[in-house]
This record gives structure tokens, sequence and C-alpha cells, in this order.
């Protein structure tokens, strides 16, 4: 029966020591007779593991829910199969204004997408749902999804005319994915386009950037005034010039490929990557055309080499090479023609830049410590790849200062990238090293149609593995490695996925380790109104799992909602399992009485 069901290789994923979940208690046996007896228990506790985490109960899965919000569930995810009414949703959704008027429409809103898909309008609409989830041991990860409803002119104009000029030398120019990948380009410029599940801002200056700020914090408040264990989530784009990241991300990739560059060859190895031994610096400077005498070289490497093993590896290298610090002035290309100077080989930051990236940080460590003090979690979301290298490295800036103690600051690994599973074990060891808290959200990706379109547009390498099957090894390996560091009280992991195999094998994972369900080292998240079947069962068994809260007015969450139609109609699989537990549950009701009165609980 479990064979078919699971297929023989998730077998080995489901054979899980659960029996401290379902009240069966292993201790020292006198009898062969007791022993006997215990096993047995045992077995049927495995078996028991077997059918609950198959996500096929529905009477558990929907018991949160009303006759009626089953029969709503029912009718969004039917009209989220229609391609027509999905391919024209916003412009179904703006003539339903015109049409019905902005009462009739936020009724009509209401009583489908809008009341499937959001919590409510403001911090006291959506306490009743914060409630009901808690009441079954589901948390809550809140976000005011209130989005600009801009035309793809107006994102055009917001982007300016920034572009990031970059002077390379030959030597450090072999991989031209470096120019192109980290321009501004106007076809580029609407973010929004071929992004489903995740959300874009734009900048218009910095005074709109501190309001998002105060409407970041008024959302911390929700979550901690909500729940007692909340969680909020945000992103770096709201809170800066994106252009700015642009530039920053690139001088970062430039500090990479040089150090890639100067280890090429080297026999040195850990398990972070390659490093550079001392006696080959000065010779890899000196290769890569760097204007540099031996006593220089010696002496920068001693400076770099801060744990004085002899050799520099990747994290020693950035923490040296920072755009902050403009060290990257000690690298100058040799002199050419009339040169007195060499071109800088990595780029330096002008003082407007400095001084923007500095409001960036500070906004960032106002919210962040404000989440401390209401003991609040804070996601920091991945987004673009061209922008990821500058998020990546301040939110590691932010965990130093905030982590120092309690785990509260999250990163995003995107596990369809190449490079996710190498920058996660990076991180951690970089947290090990520095002493402070490791966190993370593990997500499989938000934004690759639109990554792949761009890097076949211009030209350079797709970041993204080639298949959905090695994003989901991908995603496995870096999700195991993060929980293998929670067992020894190293990190803190988000498994951020609505895919049920990933699921079972966190919990396989747990298992194994010795993580109790309820040892707020490992999380799960899902999306409201979305994977019912993962969230309740995993909640009712005790686990630390989430559900990902919108709230906002009905008129500035359509772009939400028009995404939460858009990735349904993606994830047709999931969705048809869905509602054909959702009939299950409605059929089951009727059979047994249980329609009427509305009760929940039934």
């Amino acid at each position: 029966m479990a064979s078919k069901l699971f297929g023989n290789d998730a077998l080995k994923y489901l054979r899980l020591p659960l029996y401290r979940n379902l009240g069966v208690r292993c201790q020292s046996i006198g009898s062969a007779s007791t022993h006997i007896d215990k096993r047995y228990e045992l077995e049927n506790a495995k078996r028991e593991n077997v059918t609950r985490f198959a996500f096929d109960n529905s009477r558990e899965a929907f018991r949160s829910k009303t006759s009626l919000q089953l029969l709503r569930a029912l009718l969004v995810f039917r009209l989220c199969s229609i391609n027509f009414l999905v391919q024209k949703n916003q412009q179904l959704m703006k003539l339903g204004q015109r049409m019905l008027g902005k009462g009739l429409f936020r009724k009509l809103m209401k009583a489908t997408f809008y009341g499937h898909f959001v919590a409510g309008e403001d911090h006291e609409a959506i306490k009743p749902t914060i409630s009901k989830l808690e009441q079954y041991g589901v948390g809550a990860i809140l976000d005011y999804s209130v989005e600009e409803d801009l035309s793809e002119e107006d994102a055009q104009k917001a982007m300016g005319n920034d572009q990031v000029p970059i002077d390379q030398p030959k030597a450090l120019a072999d991989n031209p994915d470096d120019y192109k990948k980290y321009r501004s380009y106007k076809q580029f410029a609407d973010r929004r386009k071929g992004v489903v599940s995740a959300r874009t801002y734009f900048y218009s200056g910095e005074p709109e950037c501190d309001k998002r700020l105060e409407t970041f914090i008024s959302c911390v408040d929700a979550s901690g005034g909500s729940s007692s264990d909340g969680f909020a989530a945000i992103k770096v784009t709201a809170l800066g010039r994106p252009q700015l990241l642009l530039k920053v991300s690139e001088i970062l990739n430039q500090v990479q490929n040089f150090f890639d560059q100067l280890a090429k060859g080297s026999a040195i190895q850990n398990k972070i990557g390659s490093s550079i031994a001392k006696d080959h610096f000065f010779e890899g400077l000196d290769r890569l055309g760097v204007h540099i005498n031996q006593d220089e070289a010696d002496h920068i490497f001693d400076l770099i080499d801060k744990d004085k093993s002899g050799d520099i590896d990747v994290i020693e290298w950035h923490e040296f090479l920072t755009p902050q610090l403009q060290l990257s002035h000690l690298f100058k290309a040799k002199p050419t023609g009339n040169e007195k100077s060499g071109k800088p080989i990595i780029s330096i930051l002008d003082k407007d830049d400095l001084r923007q990236i500095q409001n960036m940080r500070d906004r960032l460590t106002k919210l962040a410590k404000h989440a401390e003090d209401r003991g609040v979690r804070l996601m920091i979301d991945a987004e673009q790849t061209y922008f990821q290298p500058a998020i990546r490295r301040l939110t590691l800036d932010l965990q130093r200062d905030i982590n120092k103690d309690r785990p509260l600051v999250f990163n995003t690994y995107q596990c369809y990238l190449k490079d996710a599973y190498r920058h996660a074990q990076v991180d951690m060891e970089l947290a090990r090293r520095e002493g402070f808290c490791f966190a993370a959200k593990v997500v499989r990706g938000a934004y690759m149609e639109q990554e792949r379109l761009r890097a076949a547009t211009l030209g350079y390498t797709d970041p993204i593995h080639s298949s959905y099957a090695a994003t989901s090894d991908c995603f496995d390996k870096t999700m195991n490695s993060i929980i293998e560091q929670a067992a020894k009280g190293r990190a803190n992991v988000m498994v951020a996925s609505h895919n049920e195999n990933s699921i079972r094998f966190a919990v396989q994972r747990m298992e194994e380790l010795g993580l109790d369900p309820d040892s707020k080292r490992v999380f799960f998240g899902q999306l409201l109104g979305m994977a019912d079947q993962i969230s309740f069962t995993l909640g009712n068994a005790g686990y630390s799992v989430y559900k990902y809260v919108p709230y906002g007015p009905v008129e500035d969450v359509l772009p939400y909602l028009s995404r939460r139609a858009m990735e349904n109609r993606g994830l047709l699989k999931g969705i048809l399992k869905e509602r054909a537990m959702l009939w299950e549950e409605f059929r089951r009701r009727g059979r047994e009485n249980q329609l009427f009165p509305l009760n929940a609980s039934l």
C-alpha cells in the first residue's frame, strides 16, 4: 500500500520515529511479551505516520474552515483553472470595478479571491484569522501586501537613467557575464514581468523609502501584537535605490571573480572551496596585471589572513575587500601609455553611493532592532540575481549585529540558482567563525521566467538549474545541511515550500537528528489559502508551521491577488489535489449531516 502511494524511493523517508508525537513511549522492557507489545505499538506508529504525512487527510486539513469557506475555496480554485480568466485577470478586475462600483466590487472580492487569499484590511481585521490559525497550531508571517499599480512606462521612468559604469582590465574581463548581467536595461525596467509569486518595489526617492520603513515597522508591531511567536517579511529593494544594489552587486561579483582568478590551480581546498597560499599570492597578482611589488603583496596577504593559517579563503577575502571600506584602491592595473597610475581592478563606490547605501543600512538596522524589541523574526526576501549579492551582503551584516544571541534575522536562499548551496555553506561557516546565529529561509525561487529571459536576451549564462529535478535536489541538499546545523544548535531554518516530498524529507531529517517538532529551530511555511493539507497536518502534529498572511485594503492588494491567480494556474497538480480534498471534505460533512450549522471544527 505504502509503495503504491509514495513509490519505493520515498519509503525510506517515511520510516520516521514519530512515536514521540503519536503517544508511544519507548522504555526499558523487562519481559519478552512487553517488548513485543511495545514493538507492535511502534510499528503501528510508523504506519500511522505514513498515513499522516501523505497529506491526504481532508478532515484534518480543512477542519478550521466552515462549509461556506470550503465552497469559496472550490470556486476560487475552479476559476484559477480557467486560462482566459487568469490571463485577463487584471483587465477583468478593473472592468468589474467600473461596472459594479466600489462598494459592490469590494463585496464580490471579499466573497471570493480576497476572502480566500487575504486576511483583512488592517491590523484589527486580521486578528480573527491569526487567532483561528493559532487555534490549530499554525503561526503567521505577516506581510502588508499593498502594491503600486504602475504602468510599464512609469516603471521605466522609476529606473531613471542610471547605468553602472565598470572599467575592467582585460585580465579580469574573461567572463563577459560580469558586464552584461549588472546593467540597467530599458526593456527589463519593469521587474514585474514574468514574476508571479513575488512583489516588486520601484524607487521614487529617499523619502518614499522612509515611508516604506514605517510601513514595515507597523507590520512588525502587528506581528508582535497578534502572535506570540511571529514573523515578518521584507524586501530590501523597498528601502533603497535598486540601481545602487546593482552597482554593489557588480563590485562584489568582481571581488569574487578576482579571488577565483587568483585561486586558479590552487591545491588548497576546504569545505567552502579553494584557498590562496601566500607563495602564490604575489605570483597571481602579477599574472593578472596588478601593479604591486612583493613586499606590498606580502603585507596585504597578512592583513587578509585573519586566522594566520598561511592561506586566504573566500570568507577572509570578501571581508577585506568590501565596497564600504574602499580598500579596492590597493589593487590597480599596471599603468599604460602616459598613465601615472593604473585603473582600479575593482570598482569603487563614490560618495553619493556610499551615503545612499548607508541610508539603506540604517533603515534595515532600525527595522531589525525594532523587530528584536518586539520578539519578531525578520525574513529578508531574496530578489533577482543581479541584486542578490548586495542583498546577501547587507543581510549578513545585519545578522552580525542582531543575531548575536538569537536567530532573529533570516537570509533567503533560492535553490533554483546554481550557486545557492555554495552560498549557504559559506554563510554558515562565516556565522560559525564570527559567533553569530545563522538563520535561513529556503525556497525554490520566484523569478525563473524573468531570469531566463534576461540571460538569453542579454547573452550571459543562465543562473537557473536546468530542470525542476535539479532544483529540488538543490533545495533538499541545502535544507538538509542547515537542519544538520540546527540539530547542533547553530542554526534556524524556514522550509518555505508547498512540495510535499521536500516537507516529508525535512520531517524525516528532524526525526533522525533528534530535533523535536516544537524545538523552534526548524519552521515550515505556506501561503494563506494554499497547501492547507500540509500546514494543518504539520500544525496538528506539533511542528512549527506558519502561513504567509497578507493584508491590506481590497483595492490596493489587487496586484497580489492577480499573482495568486497566476501562481495557482502554474501549480496545477497541487491545486487538483487540493480541490479533490475540498470536495471530499464537503461530501463527508454532507453524509454525516455536518454541513449546517456551519461549524469550523466539524
